[in-house]
């Protein structure tokens, strides 16, 4: 199955009208308004947890044709973060895990265009790592991980790459 059938697949759940716009928004960011194919997805995105990483994907293929201004998708894109970040969602490691994986995609440039937005997370990472209640391992450290990766500038050095996937590559 080819990559277009499955990112077709993938929204089928939407209605036809919603279908159209997400389409021309994967095709030309251009032609639609951001701020309302942004919207679409995150309302989706809070009521299915399983549609939040396929959300994460849709968007960065958005922001990545044309180079379109990711400035629509700004606030939205925050507002999924910030709900993966309470305590509810930190205790499942598959909520966790996105937003790692988030971070680490869009993190440097969400900062760039909104960097209070981004104290103001790291504030409710740093308080899920530090207060956890039903926190596994995992998870404890993925966040370590994240809060290390934006302290690093948003990079990973060689002695945090060692620590955290030495026991992945052995």
């Amino acid at each position: 199955m080819g990559e277009a059938s499955r990112e077709e697949y993938k929204i089928q759940s939407f209605d036809a009208e919603t279908q159209h716009l997400l389409k021309t928004a994967l095709k030309d960011p251009g032609a639609v308004d951001l701020e309302k194919v942004a919207n679409v997805i995150v309302d989706h995105s809070l009521q299915d947890c399983v549609f939040s990483k396929e959300a994460g994907r849709m968007c960065y293929a958005i922001i990545q044709v044309n180079n379109m201004p990711m400035m629509a998708l700004v606030n939205p894109v925050y507002d999924c973060l910030f709900r993966l970040a309470q305590p509810d969602s930190l205790s499942q490691e598959e909520e966790v895990d996105c937003l790692v994986l988030q971070l680490h995609r869009v993190g440097e440039q969400l900062e760039k265009m909104n960097g209070q937005r981004m104290d103001e997370l790291f504030v409710l990472i740093r308080d899920g790592f530090l207060l956890p209640s039903g926190l596994s391992s995992l998870a404890q450290l993925l966040l370590l991980e994240i809060i290390e990766f934006r302290a690093a500038g948003w990079k990973t050095t060689p002695a945090a790459h060692k620590y955290y996937y030495s026991e992945v590559s052995d």
